[in-house]
């Protein structure tokens, strides 16, 4: 049964126009915690954490008493009215803004995070950091011990009429993934010393964000929004892996990542969307070329990109995305091509009571332009947290490669062209745990293993049954 949590004073007092953060406080449900004083064992969301904080802080601003429950704040003078009810979780995921780009995720997924409040300001931090060590089997395998990582720094505050939310995102990775690539085997995209990376994964940019949002309530249900970044994610594809919940623990990119969400790290990005109750809309223009192999600086160019997507919230453990975009001329070996990409998903996330369970379902498309081939990736990934301090997932992929898997890492001779050269599918399952061995640090051992699938006539060049595993040591900023 759902019941009153308790609440700050400041929560009733702008009852005309409650803040999303006072509303996500005052829905709590009282068995998991209260609003005020959570105790140290409970497991809350950072949206309500942050709730919380927020309205404890106004209490003190305001010399009020820190706690006080809606009925007694509702007998004071001028507060005997019915307050109007909030806009809704989906409304309330989006200001919070705790994914990257302008993403979505379910309302109810959890985004681990240290908070504090500073001068007005909403201070947020959260990330993850992964030591790897990997090892392959066949022709094409590798062996290697890297670092992938991101950390995202954000502030936000009231402004005007609406809401200000000021973003970064940076990475290592130019440093920690050496020789500018990480060994997975069937896995294409980008360049590497002027070659394709085959058989690999580039790192991401040390400047993975940066990125101002402003929010604009219209009326008791409706959001408009806005999004500028020099360097950040367009409104295609879902929340890219790095971030998402359903692969929170998987150290390695989707081989359908260049199918899929690549995008997240794009240059000079607009974006303005319009969210009404459960659904938005949402349309950007950005820079369409990939990130060049010189991770350290902001690449830029024109504006010559475009994308669309609808988001669909049913309830606060649904998010469903389908967007579609042309890439102008995305990659740096066919300056002459240019991409249409689509994709669809659905993500689910259920919280539990010592833990949380999220999953996803995504299709992502290209079609070369004016070429005409067409590639597919297919993925179903969910990863579910137990008994607190346990993880298990699995990944599983079905993808098309072209014949860039043929061609290795060598040279690109002249007049190749890509087409299509083999479906290819990967099995993943993991498991880590959590050890108390750093304060507000996340620290889990882990590792997972991985087992391909692909044509006989693949056999010469990777052997008959290719495989992977991987140990690692994983960080994350946590309350």
């Amino acid at each position: 049964m759902r019941r009153w949590a308790m609440v700050s004073l400041p929560g009733l007092l702008l009852a005309a126009g409650i803040p999303a953060y006072a509303m996500e406080c005052m829905r709590l449900d009282c068995d998991h915690m209260n609003c005020c004083a959570p105790a140290a064992h409970m497991k809350i969301s950072p949206a309500a954490a942050l709730a919380a904080a927020r309205l404890r802080a106004e209490s003190k601003a305001m010399g009020l008493p820190d706690c006080m429950t809606p009925s007694d704040v509702m007998q004071m003078p001028g507060m005997n009215h019915t307050a109007r009810p909030g806009p809704g979780p989906f409304i309330d995921d989006i200001l919070a803004h705790e994914t990257a780009g302008t993403d979505a995720e379910p309302a109810s997924t959890p985004h681990p995070m240290v908070m504090a409040m500073r001068a007005g300001w909403h201070l947020m931090l959260h990330g993850a950091a992964f030591l790897s060590a990997i090892q392959q089997s066949g022709p094409r395998g590798g062996d290697k011990i890297f670092s992938t990582n991101w950390l995202m720094p954000m502030a936000q505050r009231e402004l005007g009429p609406g809401q200000l939310t000021l973003r970064a995102m940076f990475s290592l990775e130019p440093a920690t993934v050496t020789d500018r690539r990480y060994p997975e085997l069937f896995q294409v995209g980008e360049v590497a010393y002027g070659n394709p990376v085959v058989d690999g994964q580039h790192p991401h940019n040390f400047f993975m964000e940066l990125a101002a949002l402003y929010d604009l309530r219209v009326g008791d249900h409706a959001l408009l929004s806005f999004y500028a970044a020099p360097v950040g994610g367009p409104a295609l594809g879902p929340e890219a892996y790095p971030h998402r919940a359903s692969a929170s623990e998987d150290p390695l990119a989707p081989l359908g990542h260049h199918l899929e969400d690549s995008t997240h790290i794009s240059d000079e990005v607009f974006t303005a969307g319009f969210a009404y109750k459960i659904e938005r809309i949402e349309v950007s223009g950005f820079h369409g070329r990939e990130p060049d192999e010189f991770r350290w600086d902001i690449d830029a160019g024109r504006v010559d990109s475009w994308s669309t997507r609808a988001t669909l919230a049913p309830g606060k453990n649904w998010s469903a995305q389908y967007s579609i975009g042309r890439l102008h001329s995305p990659e740096q070996l066919f300056p002459a091509e240019d991409t249409l990409r689509m994709t669809a998903s659905v993500a689910y996330n259920r919280p539990l009571a010592r833990g949380n369970w999220a999953s996803l379902l995504l299709w992502g498309r290209n079609r070369t332009l004016p070429g005409g081939e067409v590639a597919n990736g297919y993925l179903a990934e969910s990863t579910l947290n137990f008994l607190d301090r346990n993880f298990v997932w699995m990944r599983i992929e079905d993808v098309d490669r072209t014949n860039l898997l043929a061609l290795g890492e060598n040279p690109i001779p002249p007049g190749f062209a890509e087409t299509f050269f083999a479906r290819v599918q990967a099995y993943t399952a993991g498991y880590d745990r959590e050890f108390p061995l750093i304060p507000h640090v996340a620290t889990a051992l882990g590792g997972q293993f991985t087992l391909y699938g692909m044509p006989s006539s693949l056999n010469t060049i990777y052997g008959a049954h290719p495989a992977g595993v991987v140990f690692f040591v994983r960080l994350r900023p946590a309350p």
